[in-house]
């Protein structure tokens, strides 16, 4: 399902470029940490982001929410000169947050249009893609649910695959946002591996179809990069120079070694937050896309984090600032931060 969005130039807001003349395009995710509306859905258990509810969940702190959001994105774009081609939301509740985020002023600029399915979550959550449609040329989409062996009649967030073009170029998207580690990590690590599974399955045939496809895999994982979901079942290795042709490369793995995070845990950082790509955008073909290397980190991979993204005392200092702690509002932006690549030619 896609849904256009229209927009207006505003163009004393913001002096990015749209056009991207340099062929490069970044690839962003980021997990939003329960983007609700105000409104009882009766369909899902969503009545604790209600007016009405333990959190008291207004219009005010609703909008407080998108616009922070919004700031985020906006800060993540400004630092590279350009808003995202495409966009991998988790947490996200339906198609009227996703219309209010990239109706938030400083988003209107790029134009997102957005592909979101409603998946059969408990609580309503879901993951979603947004697109620029002057960067990526939408083709087909589809939602469908991991297989869990062990327990077949599982129900969790979808994961959803968006292909089309971009750079000329052939590339699917699967956007994911894995099971928890609700129980433990080691006790829930068969869902994970179940998500795993089926997204590898789906890739596989991909490729199958078309060696010179493109694929990006994104998400919360619930897991670090050398967990066994990612490492051994989806294969994403380590270093760029051990991908075998079908295979997956993870830009994180190596940032995760170095100490970086993406959301704090029992005064620990984890790296759940995995942008992986296929070895066809390991391969430096001329004219065709490829995963770029910073010159200035050293890293495939980029987390994007700021002083004002960051909890500065409390229980969860030196954390991502969260919206809430418990039922108490804190006014902040997400419990993760947001992870990028960049693709060039």
């Amino acid at each position: 399902m896609i849904r256009k969005i229209a927009a207006v130039s505003i163009s004393l807001l913001i002096c990015l470029s749209l056009a991207g003349q340099d062929e490069k395009y970044i690839v962003a995710f980021y997990n939003v940490e329960n983007l609700f509306d105000i409104y009882d859905d009766p369909s899902v258990l969503d009545e604790e982001f209600t007016p009405e509810g333990p959190k008291n969940w207004t219009e005010a702190k609703y909008e407080k929410k998108i616009g922070n959001l919004a700031e985020v994105i906006y800060g993540l774009s400004a630092s590279n000169k350009d808003f995202p081609a495409v966009i991998g939301l988790a947490e996200v509740e339906n198609h009227r947050v996703l219309d209010d985020l990239v109706s938030a002023e400083k988003l209107v600029p790029a134009r997102y249009q957005i592909v979101h399915y409603d998946s059969p979550e408990a609580r309503g959550v879901d993951v979603a893609l947004l697109f620029r449609p002057d960067l990526f040329e939408y083709e087909w989409s589809k939602a469908f649910q991991p297989v869990i062996p062990e327990e077949p009649d599982f129900k969790t967030r979808d994961i959803l695959a968006v292909c089309g073009r971009m750079g000329g170029d052939r590339i699917c998207f699967l956007v994911n946002h894995w099971s928890s580690r609700r129980g433990g990590a080691q006790s829930s690590e068969f869902l994970r591996v179940g998500c795993a599974s089926t997204v590898r399955r789906f890739t596989d045939s991909l490729q199958a179809a078309d060696p010179e496809i493109k694929i990006v895999i994104m998400g919360d994982m619930n897991d670090d990069p050398d967990n066994r979901s990612l490492s051994e079942v989806l294969g994403a290795v380590e270093k760029i120079s051990k991908v075998k042709d079908g295979g997956f490369f993870n830009p994180f793995w190596s940032m995760h070694r170095a100490g970086y995070g993406t959301l704090g845990y029992q005064d620990a950082w984890n790296l759940f937050d995995n942008i992986i790509v296929n070895s066809a955008l390991t391969d430096n073909t001329a004219g065709h896309l490829r995963l770029l290397k910073s010159a200035k980190s050293g890293f495939y991979g980029h987390i994007y984090k700021r002083n004002y993204m960051i909890q500065q005392s409390g229980r969860y200092k030196n954390y991502p600032l969260r919206t809430f702690s418990g039922n108490t509002f804190l006014g902040g932006y997400s419990d993760h931060l947001p992870v990028y690549i960049i693709l060039g030619k």
